[in-house]
């Protein structure tokens, strides 16, 4: 990176580390960085999981942090926004499915539909079922999977893909359960029934984990979730539940959707070329009736919190809006043992991106301000389906109208040096010039997701930004195809993405990690200090919600 030169040229972009024309101390300044790190994720943390000991430990060294750079409280007279979850986990005994046809009934094993315990109305369904393809309906794509069907007290069974001409962050954010879900119920739907994709699974199996509903092959919950040990959790307010109204929520995966598409006629083999090519799938009727209960059984409520801590701008006028800079401060906790250790640290997911809000505050904190005040938050709740986020989105301790963009930290993986910066979400609004602007100035290349199919962009904390029409960008450490750096990603991923390897001993390129923060700073002070607030591009998607 020339850092060096930059940094003398834009003292005003980078004030704390552009006190003189000398390098910086980049080792120094990484060593700053790691230090968080290892407090966030050492055992005794015991993996933070909301709730716990170790996760309030984590609240009260974030808060201590904000307070020594000088942040004022975020959450009125406090650093905390509180945020309470409810438990849920299905009471598999009392919990049953059958499929009638002809008046004749079939029951379905749990293994052949998994029930999902996050439904309404006491969880009790006797109703048609309706095939209606992908499901989809994004009108600013002119794509509507079951207009002309009549919906009302009917349950909607769609395969969890999406036709080729869908592309990008779009494709696997109207996947989402909620996004389905807010055109379902309107149409008087009851339920919906999702054919899951096959997915490989890359290296060892997730550890036990609270869960919540993803899209498939999206998150880590698919199919399979509800064999977990640990409840769904879900916000306890009832005004921000996404899927209020909803009677039945069930999966079935590829190998067994035949099961539900029997009685039609039809069958996974016939819409196998459809789906492989990209192309339309039927809607039908699938002339049965689906008889299930789903009961609930209610674990102890979980009271956590976001850490909130402000930067007032320096514009009379531009400092009552706000630029988020976002990184969940949970991880997974104490799980399932691998290799004789239980405990599930986060050190990269996302212990590292927590120590990066500091750091940035840290430097934005030095002065001179932005001109727009910066919300730094360190969010609960992301493992457990970005609830944190969700909470402070729907809810901010800000006006909501006042926060003009979220640049999110989850796990961004500082594994090698900083040549090449992933940017999620770089074709959705002018926050992609801006991060184009600031990759150029330190010779730093600005990437395309190159693993859209992981869909990243929506499996962490700035999908609930981009729900509320804020834009929002995420990012990762690059690399070119078959490079070194590739190798090193990739097999972190599969060997060390949620598991307890995920820990404080394992190979980091520190001072890389220092370099990103500047990085960071430079683009939060470019957005802050600009004369127009960040806007989605016409041809986003996001920008027609």
């Amino acid at each position: 990176m020339k850092l060096t030169h930059v940094l003398a040229a834009t003292c005003l972009t980078l004030p704390l580390l552009a006190q003189s024309t000398a390098t910086p101390d980049w080792d120094a300044l990484g060593a700053a960085w790691w230090a968080h790190v290892q407090y966030l994720a050492s055992d005794e943390r015991q993996g933070r999981l909301p709730g716990t000991p170790g996760f309030e430990a984590a609240t009260q060294y974030v808060e201590a942090q904000f307070k020594a750079i000088g942040l004022k409280p975020g959450a009125g007279t406090s650093y905390r926004q509180p945020v309470k979850l409810d438990a849920i986990k299905l009471d598999a005994a009392k919990s049953s499915v059958e499929l009638e046809v002809n008046g004749t009934r079939t029951a379905l094993k749990p293994t052949e539909m998994t029930l999902s315990p996050h439904v309404s109305g006491g969880g009790v369904v006797d109703a048609p079922m309706v095939f209606i393809g992908y499901g989809l309906r994004l009108p600013s794509k002119h794509m509507d999977d079951y207009a002309g069907l009549d919906l009302r007290g009917k349950v909607a069974v769609f395969y969890n893909g999406a036709p080729g001409r869908l592309q990008g962050p779009q494709r696997a954010y109207a996947r989402v359960a909620g996004q389905r879900w807010k055109y379902l119920k309107p149409a008087g739907a009851v339920g919906m029934v999702t054919i899951a994709p096959p997915r490989v699974q890359a290296g060892p199996a997730p550890a036990p984990r609270a869960t919540t509903e993803r899209p498939a092959g999206g998150g880590n919950g698919g199919a399979a979730r509800q064999q977990y040990a640990r409840p769904t959790m879900v916000i306890a307010d009832p005004a921000l539940d996404t899927l209020a109204g909803m009677r039945l929520n069930g999966t079935v995966s590829q190998a067994n959707a035949d099961l539900i598409l029997a009685a039609s006629g039809h069958t996974m083999a016939e819409f196998k070329p459809l789906i492989d090519a990209g192309k339309e799938l039927p809607a039908f009727d699938l002339k049965e009736t689906i008889h299930a209960t789903t009961a609930v059984e209610l674990g102890t409520p979980v009271d956590t919190q976001n850490v909130v801590g402000i930067l007032e701008g320096s514009d009379p006028v531009l400092k009552r809006q706000y630029i988020v800079i976002s990184a969940h401060l949970d991880h997974l906790g104490v799980g399932r043992p691998v290799n004789g250790d239980a405990i599930y640290n986060g050190a990269m997911d996302n212990a590292s991106g927590v120590a990066s809000v500091i750091e940035t505050a840290k430097i934005l904190a030095h002065g001179p301000r932005p001109k727009r005040s910066i919300v730094f938050i360190a969010l609960t709740g992301e493992e457990m389906g970005e609830l944190g986020s969700a909470y402070f989105a729907a809810k901010p301790t800000v006006p909501k109208a006042s926060i003009v963009a979220d640049l999110n930290m989850d796990m961004y993986l500082p594994l090698f040096p900083l040549r090449y910066l992933e940017v999620q979400g770089l074709g959705e609004s002018t926050l992609g010039n801006d991060a184009r602007a600031i990759g150029q100035l330190n010779d730093v290349e600005v990437q395309f997701d190159k693993q859209p199919d992981e869909n990243r962009f929506i499996r962490s904390d700035q999908v609930n930004f981009v729900a509320q029409g804020i834009p929002a960008l995420a990012f990762k450490f690059g690399w070119t195809p078959d490079s070194p750096e590739m190798k090193t990603f990739n097999d972190w991923v599969k060997t060390r993405y949620h598991q307890p390897s995920d820990d404080l001993d394992q190979p980091v390129d520190k001072a890389a990690a220092a370099q990103f923060d500047a990085i960071l700073a430079q683009l939060a002070t470019r957005v802050a200090n600009a004369p127009t607030k960040p806007s989605w591009y016409p041809e986003s998607s996001f920008a027609h919600q």
